[in-house]
């Protein structure tokens, strides 16, 4: 019999943990978890599920617009405690579906935050403070995830919120000043200008999305513009005041605006604060993330990391497959570690961006010739009938020596869903050829993909 209370003890009940927990638990072995706030993570409770909902209510005011072109009269009005409560509620069974499998696979849930205080012993809190109580385990695994990063040193800070408590917003306001130009910023900046909130997004660089390939993050914000979204570049704060009428943002280039509220969207951290790391012997990289090799082992023998905690690829659906392969190396006697090529991404801006595999960029800089590119840039059809100016681009990045499409990126309606088919292609290693063989679906925007076929060259290269 095992000297141990279980065999293995997860930290983190996000999409990950659960999912490694499960695993080990509907195979036999003794599994406990450890969540110190609410089953689900960042995912389900304050990150993807929430914020699709929001982005999804806020789209409706663009769509009733849009409705008016065909013929419809519509008058609409929005209520936003109507559709916070909706919303938790919808995030309640969702975080008590996570609880429930978990039951069913034999875990045991522990509601409190675990820390570490030797390789094998974790030492839990109670979420009322108390006591509760030490446990022993053969291996455990971190999934801890993120949590957003904020300016401390910036004056005026206190009066900002993060993405977190975007969620819980009391009222909506009139004004939003949003700091950042990642996919967290430029979602938000979409939810409250669609639910009638005058916004503005402030980032400190050239452009927004960062990483993105440039032809997207030139597209995009020309397009967020359209939507009304004031897009202020190279610039940041110098602080933060308040007033009898709200917050007045005092910026580097001398302007000053005044919002109700200021949201921080300035990037994510590991969470890994007190956790009991340096006892138990796990190493942090030098941006505070969790060491680990390609089989998410850390520098102890007997601990494991999964997920955003160790700053690889934080995406839910990557920490998901992190933990299948954990579960594989561990439990299976299967060696695996997670491919992280050619893995899709959607932005769920408005409009929406879905890319996947190398940006031009980056296939000039790793291809080992010439790199073909194709690019459109139209009016859907269904705009086009109402006469908006709102535009699609898509871009397909090809290898010229292998003609293997290496990059898939586009931003209009429906982006995310066509992305997710379009990187099945790319993983497969799919030609050019291959693409333009498949027979289009009329009429789509979709079939533009298979119909691509000017590359673009100096002389037909556009912005917009």
């Amino acid at each position: 019999m095992s000297t141990y209370d279980y065999d293995l003890f997860v930290i983190g009940a996000g999409s990950g943990g659960v999912r490694a927990a499960r695993l080990a638990g509907l195979g036999g072995k003794r599994v406990a978890i450890a969540e110190e706030f609410r089953v689900g993570g960042t995912c389900v409770i304050r990150g993807c599920v929430p914020k699709k909902f929001m982005v999804m209510a806020s789209d409706f005011a663009h769509q009733f617009e849009t409705a008016q072109g065909y013929g419809w009269n519509v008058e609409a009005s929005f209520d936003w405690p109507k559709f916070l409560e909706a919303k938790d509620v919808e995030i309640a069974r969702l975080s008590g579906i996570y609880a429930a499998n978990l039951g069913k696979a034999g875990v045991d849930l522990i509601n409190g935050r675990a820390v570490l205080t030797d390789p094998h012993t974790v030492k839990i809190t109670k979420r009322d403070g108390s006591d509760g109580g030490g446990f022993t385990a053969e291996k455990i695994l971190i999934a801890t995830g993120g949590r957003p990063w904020m300016p401390e040193a910036l004056p005026g800070i206190e009066h900002a919120i993060s993405s977190e408590e975007a969620f819980h917003l009391p009222e909506l306001p009139k004004r939003i000043l949003i700091a950042g130009g990642g996919y967290i910023a430029v979602e938000f900046a979409g939810i409250f200008a669609g639910l009638g909130v005058e916004t503005t997004l402030i980032y400190r660089g050239p452009n927004i999305l960062r990483g993105f390939d440039d032809d997207v993050r030139a597209h995009l914000a020309g397009e967020i513009e359209k939507r009304g979204i004031k897009v202020i570049l190279g610039c940041q704060h110098e602080k933060l005041e308040k007033t009898a009428t709200g917050i007045v943002n005092h910026l580097e280039n001398g302007m000053k605006l005044e919002t109700d509220v200021v949201m921080f969207a300035t990037g994510r951290i590991p969470y890994v604060k007190d956790l009991g790391l340096e006892t138990a012997g796990v190493d942090l990289s030098d941006k505070g993330a969790i060491v680990v090799d390609e089989l998410s082992k850390t520098s102890a023998d007997n601990i494991w990391a999964i997920g955003d905690v160790t700053d690889r690829m934080n995406l839910t659906p990557v920490a998901i497959r992190e933990a299948v392969a954990f579960h594989e190396t561990v439990y299976r006697n299967n060696p695996q570690h997670f491919d992280y090529e050619a893995v899709a991404t959607a932005v769920f801006s408005q409009p929406p961006v879905g890319v996947v595999g190398l940006s031009e960029s980056e296939a000039r800089h790793s291809c080992p010739g010439e790199v073909d590119v194709y690019v459109t840039r139209f009016r859907p059809m269904k705009y086009a009938f109402t006469g908006s100016d709102e535009r699609v681009l898509m871009k397909l990045v090809v290898d010229a020596e292998s003609q293997k499409v290496v990059g898939v990126h586009i931003v209009g309606p429906e982006a995310p869903e066509m992305i997710q088919l379009a990187a099945i292609a790319v993983k497969a290693g799919l030609t050019k050829a291959q693409w333009d063989a498949t027979c289009a679906v009329h009429p789509t925007m979709a079939e533009e993909l298979v119909t691509l076929k000017e590359k673009q060259t100096p002389a037909n290269m556009s912005t917009g």
